[in-house]
């Protein structure tokens, strides 16, 4: 069983900034990537940024220069910092984890969302 948990939602005015956090727990022997995605009321979830174990590190486009991901992998933690915050980045932010368990199965793993809103 592996857990993602995410901390660090909540309301900004836009141009703010807020720092996401995702925690995995559980059987993991490794996590290949980890990533954020969102999901704005009445659209697709949709990929903000992720991050491999190894390579380089991906963003939507409407987030370049203003999000950045970081990862410490001793932790199982991925941080999602966000800048310059729009009234467009509003939705909820699910956490999404690649895992190989004790078992040497690989699957994704999503958190339970945590909420963003920008005020304008």
């Amino acid at each position: 069983q592996v857990q993602l948990v995410e901390s660090g939602g909540g309301l900004v005015q836009a141009g703010g900034s807020l720092r996401l956090s995702c925690v995995a727990s559980g059987s993991i022997t490794s996590i290949a990537t980890m990533g954020w995605y969102r999901q704005a009321p009445g659209k697709q979830r949709e990929l903000v940024a992720t991050m491999p174990s190894a390579g380089s590190t991906d963003f939507a486009d409407s987030v370049k220069g203003r999000f950045t991901i970081s990862r410490d992998n001793a932790k199982n933690t991925v941080y999602l910092q966000m800048h310059s915050l729009k009234p467009e980045d509003t939705a909820v932010y699910y956490c999404h984890a690649r895992v190989t368990n004790w078992s040497l199965r690989t699957n994704n793993y999503w958190g339970q969302g945590t909420q963003v809103t920008v005020s304008s």
